[in-house]
């Protein structure tokens, strides 16, 4: 299954090159550096920590 990539919104805002891509594959997320994207990270149970942002566990 191939994903999308996604750039964060907040990414190279200082014009520095740094980005964070996100690409969602069912209830995980893998997110990576750009400038880097053999180092990608799985992260299992991203929809529970979305639910939890969108709850305002956080605050």
């Amino acid at each position: 299954m191939s994903v999308v990539w996604r750039k964060g919104s907040r990414s190279n805002s200082g014009g520095n090159g740094n980005c964070v891509e996100i690409a969602l594959n069912g209830a995980i997320a893998l997110v990576r550096d750009s400038k880097n994207q053999a180092s990608t990270i799985v992260v299992p149970g991203w929809t529970g920590f979305l639910d939890a942002v969108k709850r305002g566990d956080f605050d």
